[in-house]
């Protein structure tokens, strides 16, 4: 966790907060996480169904 911390510029404290069960973590953070972990989001519109 310390170096998930370091890598998305945030303290373990806020991470563990964010991250954790009660947790309510911004767009911000889960992108910043997700990088940090070398993740990408992505979207892509929906196949309409017939």
């Amino acid at each position: 966790m310390m170096q998930l911390a370091r890598d998305t510029g945030m303290s373990w404290e806020g991470l563990y907060k964010a991250l954790g069960e009660n947790g309510n973590p911004s767009f911000a953070t889960v992108m910043k996480v997700l990088s940090a972990l070398g993740l990408k989001f992505h979207v892509e519109p929906q196949v309409a169904h017939s």
